[in-house]
This record gives structure tokens, C-alpha cells and sequence, in this order.
């Protein structure tokens, strides 16, 4: 099994409907998930339906590791102060083919590109933007030599 960084560049979004008529304006966040870990952006107050993010997100991520689900589940939200946050909608950035071709290269890359957004009907309701990379640790144990292997096994 491999260790490794998975990293995702939240860019922006567009388009984004407002879940809530009476507010007025939405005020988006992200939050992400991947494999049962949640990261969130922060909440961009002035893009409106049209938010700027540029951030990172960073998962240690294990391939292969426990379950099929290789995916990031990227659900969009709107702040509100005084009641629950509303669900705009999500995304599925599916992973596995980038985390197989991390772990035979040592890194690989998902180019920014735009992802639909839907809601729980699946309707459309905009888009975003972010870019997925996976980068192996390097492993810092010890040499096998070290674990009392073949070599001392042997007569000579």
C-alpha cells in the first residue's frame, strides 16, 4: 500500500443559484470529502454566485486502501448567520485512476477544470473549478536488510 498526498486546488465557481430567496445574497463555502475526512474553504462573502476561492486542500490518502469509494464528494454551500447553512449543491471528482497513476509515477496531476454542480434533484445549479494532484510520501523506514531478511538468513 502507498502513501500519499492528495491535494486539491479549489479555484473558484460560477453561476452558482441562490438556495435561499429571502436572503438576498449567497455567501459560498466548500466543503469536501474524501473517504469519511472533511475539509472546508473558506467563505467568500463578496463573489457572490460567482466565488473566488484559491485554496488548497490537502488528505493523507492511501492507495490501495479500504473500500471502492475513490472519490471526492465537493459540496457547495451557503453561509447564513443567524439559521443552518443551506446545500447549494455538489460535485463527484472520481480519483482512482489519478491515485494509480500517482502511485506508478510518484505524482500525478487532474488539470483545473470545471465541474457541474447539482442539487439533491440533480438539477443544475452552476459550476466550479479546482484541479486534483497526488504526490507519494516517501517512505523513511528501514532497508530490508535492517528487518534480519535473506541476507542473514544465509550460511556462508
Amino acid at each position: 500500500m502507498a502513501v500519499g498526498i492528495l491535494e486539491v486546488n479549489l479555484i473558484s465557481g460560477k453561476g452558482l443559484k441562490r438556495s435561499d430567496f429571502l436572503a438576498g445574497k449567497v455567501d459560498p463555502y466548500v466543503e469536501i470529502q474524501y473517504k469519511g475526512q472533511t475539509r472546508k474553504s473558506s467563505v467568500d462573502k463578496d463573489g457572490g454566485r460567482n466565488p473566488t476561492w484559491n485554496t488548497r486542500l490537502k488528505w493523507r490518502a492511501e492507495f490501495p486502501g479500504s473500500g471502492a469509494d475513490y472519490k471526492l464528494i465537493v459540496k457547495v454551500m451557503d453561509h447564513d448567520t443567524f439559521s443552518s447553512d443551506d446545500f447549494i449543491g455538489e460535485a463527484t471528482v472520481h480519483v482512482k485512476e489519478l491515485l494509480e497513476m500517482g502511485v506508478e509515477k510518484g505524482t500525478a496531476e487532474l488539470r483545473p477544470t470545471k465541474y457541474n454542480v447539482v442539487d439533491s434533484d440533480l438539477s443544475f445549479v452552476g459550476e466550479i473549478f479546482l484541479g486534483v494532484s497526488y504526490s507519494l510520501i516517501q517512505d523513511r523506514g528501514m532497508d530490508a536488510e535492517e528487518f534480519g531478511g535473506w541476507k542473514h538468513s544465509q550460511n556462508d
